[in-house]
């Protein structure tokens, strides 16, 4: 099944059901206004969202219309709670070993997690709005799953069962901004800007055998001003799945429905050609990519993103068709 939310003029969208193809769309009313309410209530309204879905397939629904990936806001345009983790630990090792520090081990045992801001996400199609280039403009390529309940004290097994929903992320950073707000030792806050979400968000089973194991086993594509800078295989080298993060949070306190989960920035390890380090597959934020320059050539040459510039973020199916639509922004600057 796939959802999104459509904007109405309202904080929270209209809820609507999109075909599997994302050619074509039908509003859930009747059934439920916005995807809050399905999460709420998921036992009861998703099997009737379903039947709408299977009907919207068939061709069968009589007030479907086209699906426009521009009117959408984040399927949750504001959340309970957002809890970006950093599972893929090959990204912690490069931006560390790029500034001459080691991981520690207790790294590789339990996972980094920030509590991001979640009352103002941004939609898929939406500017990214920034006050200053100076700021570090950086895009990164994310997963994240939306939980129903989830008690506290559950095992990553369990928690794997409280997972409805998957989306794709934009967690912009404002990379000059988070030296000074770690060296506080309270984390990020201002660097930490709103986030952008897939058009759609979709159940597990859309994903076939690519789900398993709470990872996904597919290509995140990343796009920079129309140039492919990622193809970054998810699944194999992500360190903690979806269950363990999810556990984490429940180490002391409970997860409640619409809760946000994120992988963190999708990254994969370098290959060993001719005795030098290569990175086939890309990157999916700038700030590996100036990891990988410090660690190869010994300084940093790419920039930050400017004003203008354009990030596509994506992921295809083993058929070729996009699955959660596409993140597509452009940066702005605040008040042009």
């Amino acid at each position: 099944m796939k959802l999104a939310t459509y904007k109405d003029g309202s904080r929270d969208g209209q809820l609507v059901v999109v075909s599997r193809d994302l050619s074509t769309a039908h509003y859930a009313t009747g059934i439920a206004h916005k995807l809050q309410q399905a999460l709420d209530d998921w036992n009861f309204i998703s099997p009737q969202l379903h039947d709408l879905y299977l009907t919207l397939n068939q061709g069968k629904a009589r007030h479907a219309f086209p699906f426009d990936p521009a009117l959408c806001m984040a399927p949750l345009p504001r959340a309970y709670q957002w809890a970006d983790g950093s599972a893929y630990i090959n990204h912690v090792e490069l931006v560390r070993a790029a500034r001459n520090s080691e991981v520690p081990a207790s790294f590789y045992a339990d996972p980094l997690m920030y509590q991001g801001g979640s009352d103002d996400f941004i939609g898929p199609c939406d500017d990214v709005v920034v006050p200053s280039e100076d700021f570090g403009i950086d895009f990164e390529a994310e997963i994240a799953v939306v939980t129903g309940d989830v008690p506290m004290g559950a095992t990553p097994a369990q928690a794997l069962d409280g997972i409805r929903l998957l989306m794709l992320v934009n967690d912009v950073s404002l990379r000059n901004l988070i030296p000074a707000e770690l060296a506080k030792g309270f984390g990020f806050f201002q660097s930490k800007p709103a986030s952008a979400f897939s058009p759609v968000a979709v159940t597990p089973d859309e994903l076939g055998d690519a789900w398993q194991g709470g990872r996904v086993h597919l290509t995140l594509q990343s796009t920079w001003n129309g140039r492919k800078v990622g193809m970054c295989e998810a699944g194999p080298e992500m360190t903690f799945h979806f269950g363990q993060l999810i556990a984490h949070i429940t180490k002391t306190r409970n997860v409640r429905a619409g809760s946000i989960v994120g992988s963190g920035t999708v990254s994969n390890k370098a290959i060993e050609v001719d005795g030098r380090k290569e990175w086939p597959k890309g990157y999916s934020c700038i700030a590996e990519k100036r990891a990988i320059e410090a660690i190869l050539d010994g300084q940093p040459s790419t920039a930050f993103m400017k004003f203008g510039d354009t990030i596509r973020i994506e992921m295809k199916g083993k058929d070729g068709q996009s699955i959660f639509g596409a993140i597509d922004q452009t940066i702005a600057l605040l008040g042009a």
